[in-house]
């Protein structure tokens, strides 16, 4: 591990200002940071230890949803009886998303804020356009078994690893900084031919709270797909909301995860669930188009199926056909 100094501001404006220092970087849990840090693949010239702002509560709101502090753990917020009666969704993929030591150290800011887990950005001998840009993509020709279908590039095909991601994209949840709200649909960037650019955070910009506006009518579900039963990421993973009445659909929200370079929240598929009768074919024609455009390269075709297939069966569970 490389030298560093350290600090730890008393406040969220000192916080901003040391983290305006060439080379800072922020630390609360530490849960991916630190890994990080440990193969060389960040190497921070000064941590600013934020773990001890007052940013640790969730409120309620005037308008009837959350607002979620940046450092609330996420066994915290798993467990808070709020989220699991409003927001099962959000609930059940923190649960599935770590280990239960894991929940209990990450925070919510550093869960959104997570690195891939694209084996050959760890591995420091390997060229990665996210971790040294216009190295190349060693992943295209590669193992790419776990890599995205949706959002790639000729630049970067790195799946998004967050579960928590995925259910706040499908709830509408908006990131709240010091000077400024993004929606969380507007949050990611696609990688484009600048993949190491993930986020549309400003240097130095400090996350303060997660908001979510009142929980969506219906029913919500997270299921995920995943090689072993617990601490695994996604293969593909579904946040799903269903409102129905009278054998019709009103309302359906689907974002997935697994599959893509950003949680993907897929619009069209919703749309064309709108006013649709309750029945397979229509949860189906869902799964059809939440994979539009997607693209494999070799090892991971398995996942524009397998995806097609959960979201089916995910709207059918939700609507008991």
């Amino acid at each position: 591990m490389r030298s560093f100094t350290y600090e730890r501001p008393t406040d969220v404006a000192a916080a901003q200002a040391a983290a305006r220092r060439p080379g800072a970087k922020f630390l609360a849990g530490g849960t991916n940071l630190l890994d990080l840090m440990k193969v060389d693949v960040e190497r921070p010239q000064h941590l600013v230890d934020i773990s001890r702002l007052p940013l640790r509560e969730v409120r309620e709101t005037p308008d009837g949803g959350l607002s979620i502090g940046a450092l609330v753990s996420n066994a915290e917020l798993s467990a808070d009886p709020r989220v699991r009666t409003l927001y099962p969704l959000l609930s059940q993929a923190l649960v599935n998303g770590a280990s239960a030591q894991l929940r209990n150290q990450a925070t919510t800011a550093g869960n959104l804020l997570q690195r891939t887990r694209c084996p050959y950005f760890y591995d420091v001998s390997k060229p990665c356009n996210k971790r040294s840009p216009g190295s190349g993509c060693s992943a295209l020709q590669g193992f790419n078994r776990m890599h995205a279908v949706l959002g790639g590039s000729d630049a970067c095909i790195a799946v998004h690893p967050s579960d928590m991601a995925v259910a706040l994209t499908a709830l509408d949840a908006e990131v709240q900084t010091a000077s400024r709200k993004i929606a969380l649909k507007d949050f990611y960037r696609l990688p484009e031919r600048t993949p190491a650019h993930e986020t549309n955070l400003e240097p130095g910009e400090l996350i303060t709270a997660v908001n979510l506006p009142r929980p969506p009518a219906g029913q919500q579900i997270y299921r995920k797909v995943r090689d072993r039963a617990s601490f695994a990421f996604a293969l593909v993973s579904v946040a799903a909301v269903l409102d129905s009445a009278n054998g019709r659909v009103k309302a359906a929200r689907v974002a997935l995860g697994g599959v893509g370079t950003k949680p993907w929240r897929a619009t069209e598929a919703e749309q064309t669930m709108s006013g649709a009768q309750i029945d397979r074919r229509a949860f189906d024609a869902a799964g059809d188009l939440c994979v539009k455009g997607a693209h494999g390269h070799g090892g991971n075709d398995f996942k524009i199926p397998l995806a097609r297939r959960v979201v089916s069966r995910t709207f059918s569970e939700l609507a008991h056909v």
